[in-house]
Parts: C-alpha cells; sequence; structure tokens
C-alpha cells in the first residue's frame, strides 16, 4: 500500500504523487507517515520534508502549514514550498550563510529583529537542506 501525498502552497501544487514514506518537520519534532497511519492534523513548521517513492527520497523545503493525514492520504497545505531539486545549492548556501550573519548581529534587546532574523535563518536553513547542503 502507499499514500498519495499533496503538498499544496498558495501559488501551486508543489507534489501530488503516490509515496511509500513522508517525514515531516512537525512543531513538535520529525514526523514519519506509513501507510495505514493513524488520522492525524499537525501543525508544520519550517523545515524540509523527506518523501521516498520508489525507494528514492526527494526533499521539499516547507515554510510553515498544516498536515492532514486520513485513509493513507496525507494532504499538506503550506505558507510556501519548493523542491530541493528546484534549488541551486550555491545559491542556497550563501543565502543561509548571510541570513546566519544576519541573525548573529541582531541584539537579542530588538525582539521583533531577533523575530524577523530568526524566521529567515529557519527558511535560507531548510532551502539549503533540502538543496543537499550540509550544515554544520
Amino acid at each position: 500500500m502507499t499514500l498519495t501525498v499533496r503538498v499544496i502552497s498558495p501559488d501551486k501544487t508543489v507534489w501530488d504523487s503516490p509515496a511509500d514514506e513522508v517525514i515531516l518537520p512537525s512543531t513538535t519534532g520529525q514526523l514519519g507517515v506509513l501507510s495505514g497511519h493513524a488520522p492525524l492534523l499537525t501543525a508544520l513548521d519550517i523545515g524540509v520534508m523527506r518523501v521516498r517513492a520508489q525507494k528514492d527520497w526527494q526533499t521539499i523545503a516547507l515554510m510553515g502549514g498544516f498536515a492532514e493525514v486520513e485513509n493513507n492520504e496525507v494532504t499538506i497545505l503550506v505558507n510556501g514550498a519548493e523542491a530541493g531539486s528546484n534549488i541551486e545549492k550555491e545559491k542556497a548556501r550563501v543565502e543561509f550563510e548571510s541570513a546566519q550573519e544576519r541573525f548573529d548581529n541582531t541584539s537579542a534587546d530588538d525582539r521583533q529583529a531577533r523575530i524577523q532574523a530568526t524566521q529567515a535563518l529557519k527558511r535560507a536553513r531548510a532551502r539549503y537542506q533540502a538543496a543537499g547542503g550540509l550544515i554544520p
């Protein structure tokens, strides 16, 4: 048995294919889904989703949202998503390093700037990891 997996962002459907396994970045940690999984609704954090389809793993950078699992269907509604195969790894690395530097140089006293820098860093990290980059 397989799962039907759909990743839907406001502007496009990023993934709509069967899969054998899905690993989601939920707000409480990584969440694995196989066929026969119990019904579930969960919030998703910014991070990398991994999908195994026909023995190959694919990565998708998710920018937060929700996932519903029911009757071997996984529906993922996100604020934004990008397939790892569509991300230029070197460009993503430069963006990650820039976001890390911005975060490091943001004062802890400026809460709004710190939150914005944290979100930008999470997005950049997810894109870089989805492209195949390793974070030290």
